[in-house]
């Protein structure tokens, strides 16, 4: 803990990393010409968190979560919009520990099939987020299970952070990233990381207000849930350990359309071959209508955060 009480700090998240190292990908970087794009921007770096374990960058804070808390006998047990869910159920496989997930009904067909896949024990509940979390609350109430929060977690934030500390690793002479936000765990583990040395820009879809709303208000407030993006970045509020390193660290967002993001999927495709879904696209959508636009010679980077999704379907002949 620091001078301020916070818990979720570098080094925090430095530990974190050496303790999750063995348990997740040190996904890529790719760098690209912002011309590719009809971008003024010279380059553009994308990390390709997609292909970390379980399609999304959630691996990283199921396993900070796993390795750090004490699992009881019943296991563990998490509501999801999907990523966060088939992340808990992989590093629950891996750690062999029993697991329950609640997902809406909301929640994408590639993102069931994947926490089925990781053999967990899935639970369609409700049409949001908000009804799952309800349903996964009770269980742990009743059965022991360990909690796993999506975003509002230390431990969930410090493992998200990690993805900060491989960034600067692979790409130290950024000055901007852009982030898509739902619940704020991942925006508030890489603006952890930096500390305001680099500019934070979370991304968030027009249906899904839930970090502007909160800086608005000054506070987590109920936002609007919907959209294209509803499985994976429509919460309805950000979270309230999430709020204050957002708002100390990355307090500026921007709002994109379900169109661009739908745009963002079809051109990472169609560019670079890249299947993104559509959370995982939001932050990339920024750039391509206008919703950020970099100053001239300002390097930005983007998450393309996740890639579970059947929107590319490939018809392979035998």
């Amino acid at each position: 803990m620091n001078a301020s009480g916070r818990t979720v700090t570098n080094q925090s998240i430095a530990q974190c990393e050496k303790l999750i190292r063995q348990h997740i990908r040190r996904t890529p970087v790719i760098e690209v010409a912002g011309q590719d794009f009809g971008l003024t921007a010279e380059s553009l770096t994308l990390k390709l968190e997609l292909l970390q374990h379980s399609g999304s960058f959630k691996a990283r804070g199921a396993f900070a979560n796993l390795l750090s808390r004490a699992v009881p006998a019943a296991g563990v047990v998490a509501a999801s919009g999907g990523n966060h869910g088939a992340a808990v159920a992989y590093a629950a496989m891996r750690l062999s520990k029993p697991a329950k997930i609640f997902v809406p009904s909301v929640s994408s067909p590639a993102k069931v099939a994947r926490i089925r896949d990781y053999g967990a024990d899935l639970t369609i509940e409700g049409d949001r987020y908000a009804d799952a979390l309800a349903a996964s609350e009770q269980w742990a109430q009743r059965t022991g299970a360990m909690l796993l929060p999506a975003f509002d977690q230390d431990e969930t934030i410090t493992g998200q952070g990690t993805l900060g500390l491989e960034l600067e690793q692979q790409a130290p002479g950024i000055d901007t990233v852009l982030v898509s936000v739902g619940g704020g765990g991942l925006i508030a583990g890489i603006a952890a990381w930096y500390a305001g040395r680099i500019k934070v820009v979370g991304v968030e879809p027009s249906a899904s207000p839930t970090l502007t709303r909160a800086l608005e208000a000054g506070r987590p407030v109920d936002a609007e849930a919907g959209g294209l993006a509803a499985d994976s970045l429509a919460p309805q509020r950000v979270g309230e350990r999430v709020f204050p390193i957002v708002r100390e660290y990355a307090s500026k967002t921007v709002l994109v359309s379900d169109e661009a993001i739908a745009n963002a999927q079809e051109t990472l495709w169609r560019v670079l071959r890249i299947v993104a879904e559509p959370g995982g696209a939001a932050a990339f959508s920024a750039l391509l209508s206008g919703a950020y636009v970099p100053q001239p010679g300002e390097r930005v980077a983007v998450i393309v955060s996740g890639g579970n999704t059947t929107a590319v379907d490939f018809d392979i002949k035998r």
